[in-house]
Parts: structure tokens; C-alpha cells; sequence
């Protein structure tokens, strides 16, 4: 039986560079973070993450404050949501979005005006600039198809030593299907030329659930759960610490 192109294994394209991990304007790198947070609105991705993460929090008192760090935080789209969530329900939360980029933390900044539960900081996912178990849940959206295997490896290392009751990192899935998708979403949600090139990228540099489990197992991870999202071309690893 011939396999038609739509079954063939799409390889992982280590070498391509999107162009937000470029220098680039202010002004390109805010309207492609426009689109990011338009279209986790529109799909989905946000409430993601926050379904994981309200589980993670079922083992915690209701009374007690919860400090989150998000690493790679871009336009802090996501600790928005689950500082509108914990209002909502009564909890307290404290969250450090983490980003290495200048103009994405100017971006964050008047994104998440409104919220001092969120604290911006900027700095290296490679090296957290916090001390081990010092927070309670970490989360990471959009960040690890940025990273080739060993920086990869070093991410969910670096995301597990900082995390004291766990953590969950939120990505894309590869796949032809996936590409094309991203590819037809890009050129109707968005003039920005940023987004347009750097979304069917970022499916060709993300990794399937059985490359995370491997990545993770690399970092001394044996017990991460990787929950597959097909409908929302998504994944989540995610660790709850006992």
C-alpha cells in the first residue's frame, strides 16, 4: 500500500528560525503577538492551559495564595485568564510572566495593566532567575518548538527545578494536517507578515507527544503526563509533583 502525502511523517525542520527570534521592529513583533492573543482567544488555547491548571490547584486549600511563574510569557495573554479566573473564585494568585524580549514585555505591559497580580520580569528560559521549589505551579505556552533537543532538554529541567507542586507546558503538535490549518488560519486572521511566516513555522519546528516524552525522559522527567489536543492542534506535558 502507497502512503499518501497527508500520512507521511512530516520531519521537524531543526535548522529554520522564525523571524520573532529575530531582531525585529517593535512594531512587527506587537502586531504578530496581536495575532497570537486574538487567535488563543478564538481557539481555544488559553482555556487550555487553564483547565490543566485548575487541577493541578485541587490538592491546594482554597484559602491559600498560589504563585505561578509562566516562562515565556509573550504578551501574557494566558496569566490574564487565570487572574480573571481566580477573581471569579475567590483565590489568590500571584504570577511572574517571563519573557527574554524587551518589546514583548512592552506589549505585556499594557496588556496586563489592571492586574498587579502579575509581575513582569524579563530573562532566560534556559536560566529561571528564581530559586529552586520557589514557586508552586509553572506553565509555558508557545515556547518549546522555539528550542532545538538540548535547549529543549534544559527548558523542562530548568521548568521542573523551579516548580514546587508542579507544572504544565502548552504547545503545538506537527503534522501536514496541522501546517496546512495554520497556514489557511494565518493568511484569514491576520495581515501581519511576522505571523504570517512564522505560524506554518512554528508547526514545522514543534514536536509530536512521543518527542516530548522523550525530551522529557532526557531531562530525568519519567512521570510527565502528555495529553494530546487534536481538535486544537495542541499538547500539554504536564508533571504533578507528589
Amino acid at each position: 500500500m502507497v502512503k499518501t502525502p497527508l500520512l507521511i511523517p512530516l520531519e521537524r525542520d531543526h535548522a529554520a528560525v522564525e523571524m520573532i527570534d529575530r531582531p525585529a521592529s517593535s512594531a512587527e513583533i506587537h502586531g504578530c503577538l496581536d495575532t497570537i492573543t486574538r487567535l488563543n482567544g478564538l481557539f481555544g488555547s488559553r482555556r487550555l492551559t487553564l483547565r490543566h491548571f485548575r487541577r493541578m490547584l485541587r490538592s491546594l486549600p482554597a484559602d491559600r495564595p498560589v504563585t505561578v511563574l509562566d516562562v515565556g510569557a509573550g504578551a501574557a495573554d494566558i496569566p490574564v485568564t487565570l487572574v480573571r479566573w481566580a477573581r471569579r473564585h475567590g483565590r489568590t494568585l500571584r504570577v511572574i510572566a517571563l519573557d527574554r524580549g524587551r518589546a514583548t514585555l512592552e506589549y505585556a505591559r499594557a496588556y496586563t495593566a489592571g492586574y498587579p497580580e502579575i509581575t513582569l520580569v524579563q530573562g532566560d528560559a534556559l536560566s529561571l532567575p528564581v530559586r529552586s521549589v520557589s514557586v508552586d505551579v509553572v506553565i509555558s505556552a508557545m515556547t518549546l518548538h522555539h528550542l532545538g533537543p538540548e535547549a529543549a532538554t534544559r527548558y523542562l529541567a530548568e521548568i521542573d527545578r523551579a516548580a514546587r507542586r508542579g507544572w504544565i507546558v502548552n504547545d503545538l503538535v506537527r503534522g501536514r494536517v496541522a501546517h496546512a490549518l495554520v497556514r489557511m488560519v494565518t493568511r484569514v486572521f491576520t495581515r501581519s507578515a511576522m505571523a504570517r511566516h512564522d505560524g506554518p513555522l512554528s508547526i514545522l519546528r514543534s514536536y509530536t507527544p512521543p518527542e516530548v516524552i522523550a525530551l522529557c525522559q532526557k531531562a530525568g522527567l519519567f512521570d510527565v503526563r502528555v495529553v494530546h489536543h487534536p481538535t486544537l492542534i495542541r499538547q500539554c506535558a504536564v508533571r504533578a509533583k507528589p
